[in-house]
This record gives structure tokens, sequence and C-alpha cells, in this order.
């Protein structure tokens, strides 16, 4: 009786996955739930055969067809504590876009929970304690766009105020990547239009924002590549 158990396991994990990502591929699967590929293929066509439309793309993985939606999953109590460690953490945040939004996602979470869940989740939040930004210091409301932007390759017009300037200046950027830095405030990195060159902007100097219509070609230079880049500058 063991085995069906564990395909079981594993057939929703699959499905999981192919929920939560663009593609999927068959040796990530493999390797993930240690079986063989063709194993995979049988799993695969098992969920097919079950009635779940999925698309194979090109043969790099297997996707699930577009609108297709699947019934709310359940949470393990492990899971779901773990959700409750994230929000905590999320809520020390000094930026208030991001707290809006994960509160608004956990939310959604918690609905699927079932009710002896429920009072355990909020049990360990009344109970766990994260211990940064104490005062719950708020110095930006902007990640959320931000986050919009760089994921469509959107070009932003900001107003920034540099540390050691009086006035704001007006630039164009196409958003890169985004990082914490060791002061815990939020950095956006972005190709600077007016500078030629990327540049570090702390979200808690752009005094003004607004996401233009005008796309942008995504760059060439991956986010390991600007590190390693930034790493030999600076001689770390």
């Amino acid at each position: 009786m063991q085995e069906p158990i564990s395909r079981l396991s594993r057939l929703n994990a699959i499905l999981l996955k192919l929920q939560s990502r663009p593609l999927v591929s068959v040796l990530q699967l493999a390797e993930q739930f240690g079986v063989s590929r063709r194993t995979i293929y049988r799993d695969i066509a098992a969920l097919e055969a079950s009635g779940v439309p999925i698309v194979s793309l090109d043969r790099k993985g297997f996707a699930l067809m577009e609108g297709y939606n699947i019934p709310p999953v359940m949470f393990t109590e492990s899971e779901a504590n773990a959700m409750v460690i994230a929000e905590k953490i999320i809520a020390r945040s000094n930026d208030r876009s991001l707290v809006t939004e994960f509160s608004k996602a956990v939310d959604k979470v918690k609905a699927v929970l079932k009710n002896t869940q429920k009072e355990k989740a909020d049990f360990l939040a009344k109970r766990t304690i994260i211990g940064k930004n104490w005062d719950n210091e708020v110095s930006s409301d902007l990640l959320a766009p931000i986050q919009e932007a760089l994921t469509d390759f959107r070009v932003l017009e900001i107003h920034y105020l540099k540390a050691d300037a009086t006035e704001a200046s007006t630039r164009e950027i196409e958003p890169f990547a985004i990082y914490q830095n060791t002061f815990e405030k939020w950095v956006l990195i972005a190709w600077c239009r007016w500078r030629k060159e990327f540049r570090s902007f702390r979200l808690d100097r752009i005094q003004g924002l607004k996401k233009l219509e005008e796309k942008f070609p995504s760059h060439k230079l991956t986010l390991s590549e600007y590190v390693e880049i930034q790493r030999k500058i600076h001689g770390h």
C-alpha cells in the first residue's frame, strides 16, 4: 500500500509545480522526486487521463493550459506555520506596499486552512517576534509598482533625491533588479538613461514615480553577472 500513497503524493506535488510555474522540465521533476524520467512521463500521462489539461512545450517541459484553474490546495500544519513566520518578517519591512500585498496573499492562504490550523496559526503569530525594524518604520510605498514595472519591462520616470542634494532630479530608468541593503533599505538597480549606466536607487529617496507606456527590451546582462562586475569594481 505504500507505493500508491507515495505516488499520489508525488502527483499532487507535480500538479502544484505546474500550477506555480510557467514551465516545468521532466529532468527537474525527476531530480526533485528521485525517480526516473520515464516515471515522470507516466505521472504526466496519469494527470492528463484524470482531466488535467497539460501542454508539452517543444520538448522543453510541460505547462498547464492557459486559463485552467486548479481548486485551492490544502496546506499542512508546517506549511501554514511557515506562512505565519513569513508574514511576521514581511510585516517588519519598511515598504508599505509590500506589507499590504503580502497580507492580502496570506488572507487567501488562510481562507483554505482548516479551523484547527487557523487556530494554531493565530496562536503561533501571537507567540512570535521578529527583531528587526522594532519601530515599524515605513520609509517607502513603491515596491509593489516597481516590481510590476520590472516584470513588465516598463520604463519608469522617477524624481530622485540624492543624499547630498537639496532638490530631486527627474530621470527615466529601466528597472533591472531589487535588493535590500545592510541597513534594511530597499534598493532598485536600474539602467539610468541619463547616466547611460546601471545605477542603484534607494526607494526611500524616490520622491515621485510614474510608470510610462514605453517598454524596453530585456537586458542581456544577468543579475549574477551584474553582481560579479560589482564585486570586481569594489574589490569584494
